[in-house]
């Protein structure tokens, strides 16, 4: 059985793929994240795709959920020094993939994310959690740091000084605290997850592909330079929506009082 599950909403072009290793907490293995990064980086080929959804599998009975409870830590255990710097680069790598998908990447956030379970999360694009969550960058509990990109992406979304307070003390906190330091932007109902995931999805496969593609790489790369880079960066984005289909699509649908339909052409 594989270890991630693909489910392909192929006429809504939306992608949900589940960690499926529930025996274990989702936690993830050499398998798992080398596995998850080769979707990733396929998906970009695929010129349909919309939204991708990422979750984890639902646990077993009696068993609490997990998005992923991070690191296998028996794998782990098993590892010389040499394979455990490996491990790290690929989760990097994979991290890396997420957060530079050619789509919105949506974080479905169920149960625990711990450790590398809320690294993934930070590479999404958008992340919306169950009311059961508890989440944690916990490394330093176990004498490490967070090495997939955790102390270099929470502080951008949370700020520094939490950002430090949170991997410093290895704190475990909820759903509704990481709304209010705005790491989720939405908490929901644990039989409710999957819908408002796939809300959002739709709200945004519904807009041009393009231009959402070009937002996104606007966003990311625009955030890191000086606003008199960024602009520039941001108008050379721009100019690749001006030639597209789409764009003449979008002002023929609105004199038309009609919905446009987008081809990502």
């Amino acid at each position: 059985m594989s270890n991630v599950i693909l489910q392909k909403k192929t006429d809504e072009g939306i992608l949900i793929l589940t960690l499926n290793r529930p025996k274990e907490m989702n936690c993830m293995n050499f398998d798992m994240i080398e596995t998850l990064g080769n979707i990733i980086k396929e998906s970009n080929f695929a010129m349909s795709l919309r939204v991708i959804i990422i979750t984890g599998a639902p646990p077993p009975e009696g068993k609490k959920a997990s998005f992923s409870a991070g690191a296998d830590l028996a794998e782990r255990r098993t590892l010389s020094d040499d394979q455990v710097r490996r491990f790290i680069a690929t989760v990097r790598g994979t991290m890396i993939a997420v957060e530079n998908a050619r789509v919105p990447v949506i974080a479905a956030i169920n149960g625990f994310a711990f450790g590398g379970g809320t690294e993934l999360a930070l590479a999404c694009d958008l992340r919306i959690a169950s009311t059961d969550v508890l989440m944690g960058l916990t490394e330093t509990s176990l004498a490490i740091i967070p090495g997939g990109g955790g102390t270099q992406r929470l502080p951008r979304i949370v700020g520094i000084a939490k950002a430090k307070e949170l991997i410093y003390t290895a704190r475990r906190f909820d759903a509704k605290t990481a709304l209010e330091i705005g790491l989720v932007s939405k908490v929901v109902e644990p039989d409710k997850l999957m819908d408002a995931a796939m809300d959002l999805a739709r709200e945004i496969a519904k807009n041009g592909p393009i231009g959402v593609a070009q937002a996104k790489f606007a966003i990311n790369y625009g955030s890191e330079c000086s606003l008199g880079v960024a602009l520039p960066l941001e108008s050379k984005a721009y100019e690749i929506t001006i030639p597209t289909k789409d764009r003449l699509e979008a002002l023929a649908a609105f004199a038309e009082k009609r919905k446009p339909v987008f081809k990502g052409e």
